[in-house]
């Protein structure tokens, strides 16, 4: 089975938890449409079928994850004055 770079498994968590969160409930009472897209990416992304069962894997998987690297130069990296 293909497995998601740590780093996009760790946005794509990120993303969810913070969108099912803010993002208010469809007129039927069911998660809105961004939270579902993200459910049901996360359950591709780890081979499940039930968001329970991705969020457990996914921060299983991060868990055993190197840590992220910081970035060289800070937040402004790259970016020309």
């Amino acid at each position: 089975m293909l497995m998601p770079h740590p780093a996009v498994l760790r946005r794509l968590l990120a993303e969810y938890e913070a969108t099912a969160v803010n993002e208010p409930a469809d007129a039927t009472g069911r998660p809105g449409p961004r939270t579902r897209d993200l459910e049901y990416t996360l359950c591709v992304s780890t081979g499940t079928r039930d968001v329970r069962q991705a969020l457990e894997t996914a921060r299983r998987r991060l868990a055993d994850a190197p840590a992220p690297e910081p970035v060289a130069g800070g937040a402004h990296a790259g970016v020309a004055d």
